[in-house]
């Protein structure tokens, strides 16, 4: 009766991840090149890198947005952020003759050392892995949802494996790798022993993962974990010639504000009025390493300086802490480059974890299909002698 459930649970373990293999595979895969994918753009972009050989301050975000701005008087600035310190800033901006650029600003020497009009490394390997490039429409892709739905099938392999697996703690304190005992064992041995070592990444990757489903899920059900900006009420009245007075509060100011509700507050990333009734928003991280760098924001009234919104750690309600803190978790941001380097590590496990598995099952499918075929030729041959016999 033991063999028998084992045998079950081994089989429920192969059909967690056989049928969707390619797919598995593909968002293994696109993951664990994504969470370098800062790096990679380092080592082969030399206008991403922030080199500063003369050891100057970083510039403010205003300051990088003003330089933006003075290169290209009819810009219209969306977007600013902030990376690792050996990364540029990047200013998104439109202009008359550029509908979608991002200005690699270098932090420290102000220059403006790339302007990209197309799809980043970094864009493309994150849209590659969280929706597979699949189209969006009224804000819904199918894509995100068959990526997150991923997650259930790891947490499914992995406990189907535990279960067929029942002594595998002794992979910690006795690994067993025959490599010279044939192909057959080999693969079994790394598939069983990376499977082991990845348990605790394996699980946090499927947690993370369903967290993604149930937030696409609450989102396009209209259900809102962080509340929208404020819209402004009152601004000041329009002139006879048509003309609005200029914002009295600058992007400078703002963050002055900022820095000055929180001191901890580093700006990451920057959204700017786009309309006269629209507000200055203003996102960055703090002293909590579990949280993004969306964690902290503020959203400030540029005609008066008031603070109209804060986001922060400690007020957080449940679903705003796990959306804060999903991706540092899912990208191994929580320690920089160390966190992400053990992140890399283990994604590459996990992506030979599903191709040794596929390797395996293809392996029995063969044997199978063959003893299979022998099965049949034996059977004809022994009819074949019978009938001989008897005629």
């Amino acid at each position: 009766m033991a063999k028998i459930s084992n045998r079950l649970w081994f089989q429920l373990h192969g059909w967690m991840s056989l049928p969707i293999w390619i797919l598995f595979c593909a968002v293994c895969l696109t993951g664990t090149i994504a969470v370098v994918s800062h790096e990679l753009t380092w080592l082969t972009n030399s206008a991403a890198r922030a080199d500063n050989p003369n050891n100057l301050p970083s510039k403010t975000m205003a300051e990088i947005t003003a330089i933006v701005e003075n290169a290209y008087p009819n810009a219209k600035v969306s977007t600013v952020m902030n990376y690792e310190p050996y990364l540029v800033n990047t200013v998104i901006f439109t202009d008359s003759n550029k509908p979608y650029a991002i200005a690699y600003v270098n932090q420290y020497t102000g220059d403006i050392q790339e302007v990209n009009q197309g799809v980043t490394f970094i864009g493309f390997m994150r849209s590659l892995h969280a929706w597979l490039l699949f189209p969006w429409k009224t804000n819904y892709s199918i894509g995100y949802y068959l990526v997150s739905a991923m997650a259930i099938t790891m947490l499914g392999a992995l406990l189907t494996g535990l279960m067929v697996y029942k002594n595998f703690w002794r992979a910690f304190t006795q690994p067993k790798l025959r490599l010279n005992q044939g192909r057959k064992t080999a693969l079994a041995d790394l598939h069983r022993l990376a499977g082991v070592w990845s348990i605790w990444f394996i699980l946090l990757m499927a947690v993370t993962g369903i967290w993604y489903l149930v937030q696409a899920t609450l989102w396009h059900n209209d259900v809102e974990i962080d509340p929208h900006a404020p819209i402004i009420s009152e601004i000041p009245s329009i002139s006879i010639d048509g003309e609005v007075p200029k914002r009295p509060i600058s992007l400078a100011d703002a963050l002055h504000i900022a820095s000055t509700k929180y001191p901890d507050f580093k700006s990451t990333y920057i959204l700017p009025p786009e309309h006269y009734r629209d507000t200055y928003k203003l996102y960055g991280e703090g002293d909590f390493i579990f949280f993004d760098q969306y964690s902290y924001g503020v959203v400030i009234n540029p005609w008066n300086g008031e603070i109209m919104q804060v986001r922060e750690p400690d007020k957080m309600n449940v679903l705003q802490t796990l959306s804060h803190i999903a991706n540092p978790l899912h990208y191994g941001t929580i320690g920089g480059i160390w966190t992400k380097i053990i992140w890399f590590i283990f994604g590459v496990f996990l992506t030979g974890m599903s191709i040794t598995g596929f390797l395996m099952w293809g392996n029995r499918t063969i044997q199978a299909v063959k003893k299979h075929k022998n099965d049949e030729t034996s059977d004809n041959a022994s009819s074949y002698s019978l009938n001989k016999q008897e005629s």
